[in-house]
């Protein structure tokens, strides 16, 4: 099985987060998939954005929720970058998506485009939240999922399984072997993150993950002579 190397909101070590400059220096750098994340903004736009708040990546402040597209779009996410939306991420690069989801409501508004695009088998859905995984499988048949866990135990394989998600995206620096062989047991694929130092990736690879999602594309050059 090949070694998934996952841009982490673009190439976001390098390149402002979240944006198509980082979108496309990822599909350039030769990774495998991009992740991003998803917000609705005041008017049901899907917003390309990690945070709720515009605050930290951009010039602007204020919760998404509470700005329209327009209002956001007039924002300076980085070099000039605007905040894009999901339509015109699909549009600027190749690759395969992991598109995270905060909650029901955008889990109901990425199944549209999801359903009406035929995106099923290009993106990945991915939350933290069990019952947006749940939602998302419902509302387009046949999409892969991912449950994301930062703090956890081995019952996240039970919670994922439950969600009826294909693959657990889980924080490196929490990883047991006991969680990774539960996981195995029950058919899911484990996702490890961030991955940013040669110390991380050896562990990756010693816990026989499928991928891991970093910040830096050299990961994607020194993970294929990393055993």
């Amino acid at each position: 099985m090949n070694f998934l190397t996952i841009g982490h909101r673009g190439v976001m070590g390098v390149e402002p987060e979240n944006t198509l400059r980082s979108f496309t220096a990822a599909e350039r750098a030769g990774l495998d998939m991009i992740e991003l994340d998803l917000h609705l903004s005041k008017d049901g736009a899907l917003v390309v954005m990690h945070d709720t708040e515009v605050d930290r990546t951009t010039d602007g402040t204020g919760p998404i929720a509470g700005k329209t597209l327009a209002e956001l779009r007039a924002l300076d996410a980085g070099r000039e970058e605007r905040v894009p939306v999901f339509e015109e991420v699909l549009d600027a690069v190749s690759l395969p998506l992991q598109a995270e989801i905060k909650d029901v409501a955008a889990a109901r508004a990425l199944a549209g485009v999801l359903n009406e695009r035929g995106l099923a088998g290009r993106v990945e859905v991915s939350s933290f939240h069990d019952e947006a995984v749940a939602e998302i499988g419902r509302l387009v048949p046949g999409v892969r999922t991912a449950l994301i866990a930062g703090r956890y135990d081995a019952g996240v394989v039970d919670r994922a399984v439950a969600a009826g998600a294909a693959t657990v995206c889980l924080n490196i620096r929490r990883l047991t072997l006991e969680t990774v062989e539960q996981a195995r047991a029950a058919g899911l694929r484990i996702i490890g993150w961030v991955v940013n130092t040669q110390e991380q990736l050896r562990l990756a690879r010693a816990f026989g993950l499928d991928g891991v999602t970093t910040d830096f594309p050299e990961i994607r050059r020194t993970g294929r002579f990393t055993a």
